[in-house]
């Protein structure tokens, strides 16, 4: 079975797989869907939006977490405070832009969502935000995993297409040169015609 006929089979445990994975993290595996959407394997649109819903969903669990159990949790690990002092910062900045662009902001992403729920940012207003952030961030990383398939696959294409090109100019002065050789052989071994003149060497 090949990895087409394999993802067509498994489509609803691959898009679990990417549903699970982007609730934990994600960048990575969406980037490499792209890049597998790219070249028809699977549907960018069933990908963004399995990747979407992962990402809302884990977000969605830690402001949970945040919000109910976030003083305990920061007293049991307290090198977490320095992330969460720095999400806070970025909060108190730029407050709604910061809900709709940190898991874009290497540093802060893992601990962004934990952060918000000790902050008096409402729940309400934080879940729609989260579900407007979790689209626009699947949607991109799609879109650049799926920007750089195609032009992989373009670039393979054209390599491709030079390596038949230098082979048939390597097929072509191989058989010339054969060619080549062998008149020159043949024209050594040619015997010289009736009543040409003999030069003798000297006695």
């Amino acid at each position: 079975m090949d990895f087409h006929a394999l993802l067509s089979v498994n489509g609803l445990a691959f898009y679990s797989g990417v549903f699970a994975w982007t609730f934990l993290e994600g960048e990575t595996i969406v980037l490499l869907s792209g890049f597998a959407a790219a070249q028809g394997l699977v549907d960018p649109l069933l990908l963004t939006l399995a990747a979407g819903l992962g990402s809302f969903a884990g977000d969605q669990c830690y402001f949970w977490l945040g919000r109910q159990f976030g003083l305990r949790l920061l007293d049991r690990y307290p090198r977490w405070r320095h992330g969460v002092d720095a999400a806070l910062s970025w909060l108190e900045r730029y407050d709604a832009g910061f809900i709709l662009a940190f898991r874009f902001i290497y540093g802060v992403r893992n601990i962004s969502s934990f952060a918000l729920g000790l902050s008096t940012v409402r729940a309400n207003r934080f879940l729609w935000l989260n579900f407007v952030a979790a689209g626009l961030w699947a949607a991109s990383f799609v879109a650049v995993g799926y920007f750089l398939g195609h032009e992989l696959r373009w670039m393979l294409n054209d390599v491709a297409r030079s390596i038949k090109l230098v082979m048939l100019g390597v097929f072509v002065a191989i058989v010339g040169g054969i060619g080549l050789l062998h008149r020159l052989h043949r024209r050594r071994r040619q015997p010289a015609p009736p009543g040409a003149d003999m030069i003798l060497p000297p006695g």
